[in-house]
């Protein structure tokens, strides 16, 4: 890569010794991601749970949450967000997902019925509720995993120096 000086001696682009730059140091950008993310995560929640009614649902809901945690650490930094939802949180995040999901399934299968078969469950509303709750669990998943991949990208790819010696 290559550099140029600037008048005061510094580096643009400079690789190696010089220290990390904040990721973002925009104020308009951290005042506009600090309005604009609440209402983002309502459309999210509200996609999400009105998937069995209407347009939407868990996948759609899901990748509009995890939109709002996008938008969070491009405006205050990868770095700050990953440690404030570190990996373990959203592993254990997709997990309650996946196991909402199972839930529901097997707990129709519990009472006789097939899986997700929600009318075998003994509950006023069974379908409503049980399809909302499927929405959700899938909603999370989404989400965690959107989150999930944007941290792995915005990692990059560590070398391995045996590799680097090699070549």
């Amino acid at each position: 890569m290559s550099s140029s000086s600037t008048a005061d001696g510094d580096d643009e682009f400079a690789v190696g010794d010089a220290p990390a730059r904040p990721y973002v140091e925009s104020p308009i950008i951290m005042a506009t991601v600090r309005v604009v993310a609440p209402f983002v995560f309502t459309l999210g929640a509200f996609v999400m749970f009105h998937g069995a009614d209407s347009a939407g649902g868990g996948f759609q809901g899901g990748v509009i949450v995890g939109t709002v945690i996008l938008m969070i650490a491009i405006a205050f930094g990868v770095g700050p967000t990953r440690d404030w939802l570190s990996a373990s949180f959203l592993t254990v995040l997709v997990v309650f997902g996946v196991a909402l999901f199972m839930g529901i399934g097997l707990a129709a299968v519990a009472f006789g019925g097939a899986f997700l078969e929600y009318t075998a469950i003994p509950v006023s509303h069974a379908s409503k509720y049980g399809i909302e709750l499927v929405e959700v669990g899938i909603g999370i998943i989404v989400s965690g995993t959107v989150v999930g991949l944007f941290f792995a990208l915005a990692a990059g790819h560590a070398t391995d120096e045996a590799e680097e010696v090699e070549e």
